[in-house]
């Protein structure tokens, strides 16, 4: 007959070893045990950021003129150009204006799983950063220069960014179709057009399009941010990591000074004075939007800009 010994007492030290090895297979089978599919894009963690609340005041969305709206927050663009095939929504903004512009398009009579393809002009965190969020509600396709669209995957700055070690992280996006130079979006009645302007980023993006409202077209014209700005220590005329940025710079400005453009648009809606044509508007001067010389007038702001800027480090060098 069989007799069965008692088991022996398991050690601290055993029960230890069980408990981690149980904790190790409860995170690798965690997916298969009910996580949902979709979960909400993580946000690195950032240093605060100075200008973020004054960005992200709140705002009224408004059309801009036919088919092209304003609805982000009151320090930055994020435009919505609508079709009755579906909408194209131009910069995310900051992680937390994502709320806020799908709010703002849910008050203009839009919905936001309406919006099938979402741009970007440049990839920092107050442009890019609410855009991982948006195409999660909304399913959208992102499209972007490949500079921009790498730097959108893993939402960090390549070396090669002026501001680098001075730009803050944002959400990754989980998705990003690459765009050529030139390359027309087309959905439905819409035809967007992406003009690369690198420069300010090397992925910089200007956006180009047509609205119309009773039987009369406008061009518009959402030109990237255009200023050489950068983090301490970097040379726009002599930088290793960006060696193209001044030509760069002088080929967008030459593309923007020749775009067709009866109303300019910018990421930060002060530099093509949008509040002040917006207050003109509503006193009653019905045109006030429309400027058929302020892209020339702002390419060639940005042209005395970059000048001033390489001459100062000429004289540095």
């Amino acid at each position: 007959m069989m007799t069965l010994k008692p088991t022996p007492p398991k050690s601290p030290m055993h029960r230890l070893v069980t408990l981690l090895i149980a904790l190790l297979w409860a995170v690798r089978l965690a997916p298969a045990l009910g996580q949902p599919a979709s979960t909400p894009p993580e946000v690195p963690a950032t240093r605060p950021c100075p200008h973020c609340a004054e960005w992200n005041a709140p705002q009224r969305p408004f059309r801009i003129y036919g088919n092209t709206y304003f609805v982000g927050p009151h320090g930055l663009s994020s435009i919505l150009i609508t079709s009755d095939q579906g909408h194209i929504l131009i910069d995310g903004d900051l992680p937390e204006s994502a709320p806020l512009i799908e709010a703002h398009i849910r008050e203009l009579g839009f919905r936001i799983v309406d919006v099938k393809m979402i741009l970007n002009s440049h990839t920092h965190h107050d442009h890019a950063g609410g855009i991982a969020e948006l195409q999660r509600e909304s399913g959208a396709m992102v499209a972007a220069s490949p500079t921009s669209a790498r730097v959108l995957k893993t939402g960090v700055s390549g070396v090669d960014d002026p501001q680098y070690g001075e730009t803050l992280a944002f959400p990754a996006v989980r998705a990003v179709r690459e765009l050529a130079d030139g390359e027309t979006l087309r959905m439905g009645t819409l035809a967007v057009t992406a003009h690369f302007t690198p420069g300010h980023t090397p992925g910089g993006t200007s956006w180009s399009w047509d609205s119309c409202e009773r039987g009369h077209c406008l061009h518009m014209v959402y030109a990237d941010s255009q200023t050489a700005i950068s983090a301490q220590g970097f040379s726009f005329s002599h930088s290793a990591t960006y060696p193209t940025a001044i030509q760069d710079f002088r080929h967008g400005l030459h593309t923007l000074e020749h775009l067709p453009c009866d109303i300019l648009l910018t990421p930060h809606p002060q530099t093509s004075d949008l509040w002040g044509r917006l207050a003109r508007r509503e006193h009653g001067a019905t045109k006030a939007f429309v400027d058929s010389t302020a892209c020339r007038r702002f390419v060639a702001e940005a042209r005395r800009d970059l000048d001033q800027r390489v001459a100062e480090e000429s004289r540095a060098h």
